[in-house]
């Protein structure tokens, strides 16, 4: 990956990470993306994993937080951040000496960003949990699956990523424009549970409007019509059909050779569901996934091939936005939103723990002597 200074909407925006796990890493990969400076603190100790894409594009700084010398430096470093990112359990924060009161009071234009599942209060702010816990108690794991059959996580993407990571990154965002134009910073209370459900308005909506039903896959969205499901195909594979529009649904009649069927006579008709799925199902099982996509690509009928994910990678219309980018054989997804004004760089691949140690702290006004003593000490480390 290019190792030149990034370039992106936040270029000049320096953030401060206190290394956690998943959604965490994920904001600040976020902003980094978008051309900021984070900085991400570690344990002194150890080696943790690197994730490719996770930890891309920042600095190291390894530091023993249980030594009062380590925190000090690092409420040093965050002295001269715009924003600090910190995903512990409410409170943890505060006992290291590193919590918002005390660092805005050093740097009051400090956007203070806080991840958690549940949030700074409440009855569960201080339970443990994780993805499928945040989806479960907002409404919208119940509403994901078959009608018969269990509910259905879907992977890690919902309440981790984008009601935790994209919230935060996002509310981020927004106090820094804030603090820009006031001089004053914030705390951005970023919890997993309100990030779902804000994902989940259209659908709450829909339920207080009465066109949603709280039966599983009994709805237009959530696999019930047969307009907006997936189908299985003669090798095994799928298709995703999603033609919710009157006229992408006739193109699909057209093409499957389905016009003036008598059982697809209405779109919306919920009685005719069934047969309407009983009919696509033996249609597309008559061939293979790819057969079914070569037909409809040249089409309106909003039909496509279910790839794999190293199959997306693959895919001409994702080759030719490169969409994914390919690092020491590892797929991973290129930055986005993308800026036609500051355009982003390729991002820099992951750093081993403690490689910016040095640099970091200087930046932060300490002398080598003072980085020597720190390090002598275990209040800091360094690569190598």
């Amino acid at each position: 990956m290019n190792t030149s200074r990034a370039a992106g909407p936040l270029a000049g925006i320096r953030v401060l990470e206190l290394g956690g796990i998943g959604p965490g890493p994920f904001t600040g990969m976020m902003l980094a993306d978008m051309g900021a400076e984070v900085i991400r603190v570690e344990r002194a100790a150890g080696q943790p994993e690197r994730h490719p894409a996770l930890h891309r594009g920042r600095r190291s700084i390894a530091v023993n937080l249980k030594n009062p010398e380590g925190v000090e430096a690092v409420r040093r470093i965050a002295d001269g951040c715009d924003a600090l990112i910190e995903g512990f359990r409410p409170g943890v924060a505060e006992r290291l000496g590193l919590g918002p009161q005390e660092l805005l009071a050093r740097n009051p234009r400090l956007v203070y960003g806080r991840m958690t599942g549940w949030g700074q209060e409440g009855p569960w702010a201080q339970a443990p949990g994780h993805d499928i816990n945040y989806l479960s108690l907002t409404g919208g794991l119940h509403a994901i699956g078959p009608k018969d059959g269990d509910p259905v996580p879907p992977l890690n993407l919902v309440s981790d990523f984008g009601g935790g990571g994209m919230l935060l990154a996002y509310g981020i965002a927004c106090a820094l424009i804030s603090a820009r134009t006031t001089g004053e910073g914030q705390v951005v209370d970023a919890a997993m549970t309100d990030g779902t459900s804000l994902l989940l308005a259209m659908t709450f909506g829909l339920l207080g409007h009465g066109s949603w039903t709280e039966e599983r896959a009994s709805n237009m969205l959530d696999g019930g019509a047969p307009f907006y499901r997936t189908y299985r195909c003669a090798d095994g594979g799928h298709v995703a059909v999603g033609c919710v529009e009157p006229q992408f649904y006739a193109e699909m009649l057209d093409v499957l050779g389905l016009t003036g069927e008598a059982a697809f006579a209405g779109q919306l008709d919920r009685a005719l569901w069934p047969a309407q799925h009983a009919r696509l199902e033996q249609i597309f099982a008559t061939r293979t996934r790819d057969d079914w996509a070569k037909l409809f690509e040249s089409t309106q009928a909003c039909v496509t091939p279910v790839l794999t994910l190293s199959e997306a990678a693959r895919h001409r219309h994702n080759v030719a936005r490169h969409t994914f980018t390919v690092e020491d054989g590892q797929i991973q997804p290129m930055p986005a939103p993308r800026f036609s004004g500051t355009p982003t760089s390729l991002p820099k691949r992951p750093t081993v723990t403690g490689d910016g140690t040095r640099d970091v702290l200087a930046d932060a006004g300490l002398t080598d002597a003072e980085i020597d003593v720190l390090g002598a000490s275990g209040a800091v480390g360094w690569a190598g």
